[in-house]
């Protein structure tokens, strides 16, 4: 029995192969008794084959219809208008806004209407990256074309751009608001509105936004960083849109022209006065000049405290650097510049703790007036701080920079010095126990300078071990066409190691140098390619220099606070260094420089374990107890003492 489908194939093939298109037969109605029987498949195909016969086909009728369609032709820039889709924004609150609660003020009812279209929050399901190449590029591109076309595809996406945030005392809407609609910092360079003569690194743009919205802050980046470019183009974007209009810098006194360098080069349209020359002329710098930036060192600004203090002199903001220069209480330089009539108040150092936690505490009261009591507890000052310090390190921000290796290298004393060292030792300790309870720390200190200066040279005979150490490494320095720094804490050392190096040109560069010839010095040390070597105390030249195109440092003797040394050691490892800097750190074996310097690294642990939980260290210096220490005795009572 066929089935429906069966028959309907059948159908198919007699209209499709027995006829022509025009032979097509017509169906007659047909009757049949049963209703279900006239549409069952079999009757209908016998329909069909009863009404195919020719003679029970008529002639088809055919008539021809006229049609005639008016067609209008419509310019296509008229639908311009009709094409464009059209586009309605609205605001959408998705989360309440954030609301803080003033003193004195009582709690306020958030009541919020939205007007404008309402949309449901929803996340986007996660998509498949993007392919890095196409699966085809197009063929009719020229082969300059497909390789614009590839460089394209392949550079990374761009950094998010870096915008000014307000900082949390900032509390007034209208001012939150200004300064989060501020342009990035980018487009401001990016469309010559400031020209800057390099590009600045992603970390600078971020000290530059963290520092303009802020009337006080510590940047307190490590050596190296670029503290003063990142403050100069701040300076620089206030001055523009006229926040500044007066502002002073307080600086070292050796770092005056290095400040100049640096403002040139990247201020060159900033109008600079030195406040110098004699007690007539800084008063008339000081109360009658219109520069709208001064530049002057601690010691004239203490000197000039009359002219400066004056309440006509008044300045829209107020930079310290090397801040560390005001960490004693009571200092008169400190009392100074914390009396300046300003508006804004910006520190910097590299070492904003160097000795213990008031050190930070006395800088703050400069950078924020009144905010924190000296008898805050050390614990609390991170929390308290947050909002105003900025620190970055190297190892975080310049993944490229080269290395830092440091080696500590351990020489016995000469013959000599074992003999000097051992007698003078023995007899200063038994000077100190003779002492019984009137002894004090400045009879500890005394031993030990004497005892380290015994580690250097023996002042009999002459004999050095880290001297001989020295020439020969100095011999593989000059050698290779580098330069290197030396750096030591007396004057004396350095004046007799230049003699003894002589063949490598050295330099001299310490307090005794007078400041008009400083600046030579170092030209020469950079340009002279027969001056291998500068001699440098501490104190003169550990901060503020860039000496990035020296490769090695050598510490001659240890500082007793580890901060002092990792300034040092900066002067060679900052932005601009091409190679890897080697650093030397020579220390007597068996003497009390090795116990000197348990206690400074044990103090250097301690600090980048807290500093890494953005609190500050207790104590980086040594302190009493660890100086008596140093020849096992216990310092005296305060009563028996006093």
């Amino acid at each position: 029995m066929n089935s429906p489908t069966h028959e309907r194939v059948k159908l198919e093939r007699i209209f499709s192969r027995e006829h022509a298109l025009d032979e097509i037969p017509l169906f007659r109605p047909v009757r049949v008794s049963d209703p279900a029987a006239a549409t069952s498949p079999r009757n209908l195909f016998a329909q069909t084959r009863t009404a195919a016969s020719p003679e029970a086909l008529a002639a088809p009728e055919v008539q021809s219809l006229k049609i005639d369609l008016d067609c209008v032709a419509i310019d296509a820039s008229r639908l311009t208008g009709w094409t464009e889709p059209r586009i309605r924004s609205a605001q959408l609150q998705l989360s309440t806004p954030m609301l803080r609660t003033l003193p004195g003020f009582q709690k306020m009812q958030l009541e919020v209407q939205v007007e404008g279209w309402k949309f449901v929050a929803t996340i986007p399901a996660p998509t498949a990256a993007p392919s890095i190449l196409p699966a085809t590029l197009p063929v009719e591109m020229e082969a300059a074309e497909a390789q614009q076309h590839l460089e394209e595809m392949l550079t990374p996406p761009a950094e998010p751009p870096t915008r000014i945030k307000p900082p949390a005392s900032l509390v007034m809407l209208k001012e939150r608001l200004l300064t989060l609609l501020q342009p990035p910092l980018e487009n401001l360079f990016a469309g010559k509105k400031i020209e800057l003569p390099f590009k600045p690194f992603p970390y600078q743009l971020e000290g530059i936004a963290f520092m303009m919205p802020r009337h006080g802050c510590l940047l307190a980046d490590e050596m190296g960083l670029g503290k003063t470019m990142q403050t100069i183009v701040s300076l620089r974007l206030l001055l523009q849109t006229n926040e500044v209009r007066q502002a002073l810098i307080v600086c070292p006194k050796p770092l005056v022209p290095n400040w100049l360098n640096e403002l040139k080069l990247w201020a060159p349209d900033i109008p600079v006065e030195v406040i110098s020359g004699d007690a007539v002329s800084r008063k008339v710098a000081w109360t009658a000049s219109k520069t709208p930036l001064k530049l002057v060192n601690y010691e004239l600004l203490t000197r000039d405290a009359d002219y400066v203090l004056d309440p006509e002199v008044q300045f829209d903001l107020v930079i310290l650097d090397e801040a560390q220069r005001i960490k004693n209480e009571g200092n008169k330089t400190a009392e100074v510049v914390k009396s300046l009539n300003r508006q804004r108040s910006w520190a910097l150092t590299g070492t904003p703790i160097e000795n213990r936690p008031s050190d930070l505490i006395n800088i703050w009261s400069f950078v924020q007036p009144g905010e924190i009591p000296l008898d805050t507890p050390a614990k609390d000052l991170s929390r308290l701080t947050r909002d105003g310090i900025l620190r970055r390190v190297k190892e975080d921000v310049m993944k490229d920079m080269p290395p830092k290796l440091i080696q500590d290298v351990y020489l016995d004393l000469t013959p000599g010095q074992q003999e000097a060292y051992e007698l003078a030792e023995k007899e200063g300790i038994v000077h100190l126990n003779n002492l019984g309870e009137t002894i004090t720390v400045q009879h500890v200190f005394e031993l030990v300078m004497r005892l380290k200066q015994i580690c250097n040279f023996d002042s009999r005979t002459g004999q050095s071990a880290k001297l001989d150490q020295l020439t020969s490494d100095m011999a593989e320095v000059a050698e290779s066409g580098r330069k290197a720094i030396v750096f030591s804490q007396w004057v004396e050392p350095l004046e007799t190691i230049a003699h003894h190096l002589k063949d490598y040109g050295p330099l001299l560069y310490h307090g005794k140098v007078p400041h008009a010839q400083r600046q030579s010095v170092l030209t020469a040390f950079k340009n002279d390619p027969k001056k291998h070597v500068i001699l440098m105390s501490y104190g003169t030249g550990s901060v503020g220099l860039n000496l990035q195109f020296s490769n090695y440092v050598f510490l001659f003797d240890r500082w007793w606070n580890p901060a002092v040394e990792d300034q040092a050691i900066n002067r060679a490892h900052r932005i601009g260094q091409k190679s890897t800097v080697f650093v030397k750190r020579f220390v007597s074996q068996n003497t009390i420089e090795c116990r000197i310097c348990e206690v400074l690294e044990h103090k250097r642990k301690l600090f980048e374990e807290i500093i890494a939980q953005n609190g500050p260290p207790t104590s980086l210096g040594m302190n009493e107890s660890e100086i008596f220490g140093l020849f096992s005795l216990k310092p005296p009572s305060r009563k028996a003492a006093a």
